[in-house]
Parts: structure tokens; C-alpha cells; sequence
């Protein structure tokens, strides 16, 4: 019963923050707010799928939505309280990715196209 338990935390955790982008902008949150064209341009994702994540953020309680009093409207986005309970896990996977990416680079891993993990 304990593996269903954690089977059913780690998949409630990936749908919260599961994906190619969410992670990503909680980590480039962690330095403050930014603009909607801001993450556009420093993440490199499209303007649809951005608008995507961050209202799935928002919904969750892990970022903070601004209207800025602005002409033209400009929308600013930062982490919410919540969002500081994932700190030491992003960086954790930050870490373990670094790692990673060296094993794979000094070739500990066959990354051949049999082999089940590729990058």
C-alpha cells in the first residue's frame, strides 16, 4: 500500500508540474517577476503554449497574475508564496541534470538508438 501512496503523490506532482516548460518557468521566476514577452523571449516558448502553463500555474497556486496599469496593457507574472516549497527540488533536479549530462558526455551511457534513454 506505502508504493500505491507514493505512485499517487509523485503522479499528482507531475500533473501540477509535469511537462516541458513548467518547471522552467517556476526556475526563471525564482529571480523575479518578468513580463509575459519577457518569458516568451527568455525561454523560447511559443506565446500560446506560455499562456497554457502559466494559467495552469496560476490555477494551482504557484505563480501570481498582475494587470499592470499600463498603455498598452502589459501583464506581469511571479512565484506565489507556494512556489518556495519547490526551491530545493528544482534544484535538486538542476543538479542531478548537470550530473547527467556529464556521465553522458564522458560516455558512461550507450546512447545508441537500442538504447531506452536518449536526450
Amino acid at each position: 500500500m506505502k508504493y500505491k501512496h507514493a505512485r499517487l503523490s509523485i503522479q499528482d506532482t507531475m500533473d501540477v508540474v509535469g511537462g516541458k516548460w513548467k518547471l522552467i518557468l517556476i526556475f526563471v521566476l525564482f529571480d523575479g517577476k518578468k513580463k509575459f514577452n519577457e518569458l516568451t523571449r527568455e525561454i523560447g516558448i511559443s506565446p500560446r503554449v506560455l499562456s497554457k502553463e502559466l494559467h495552469e500555474l496560476e490555477v494551482n497556486g504557484l505563480i501570481k497574475r498582475r494587470v499592470c496599469d499600463t498603455k498598452p496593457v502589459t501583464v506581469e507574472y511571479s512565484l506565489a508564496p507556494y512556489s518556495e516549497s519547490l526551491k530545493d527540488v528544482i534544484v535538486a533536479l538542476c543538479k542531478w541534470g548537470e550530473a547527467h549530462r556529464e556521465n553522458i558526455i564522458a560516455g558512461k551511457f550507450d546512447m545508441s538508438p537500442k538504447s531506452k534513454s536518449i536526450l
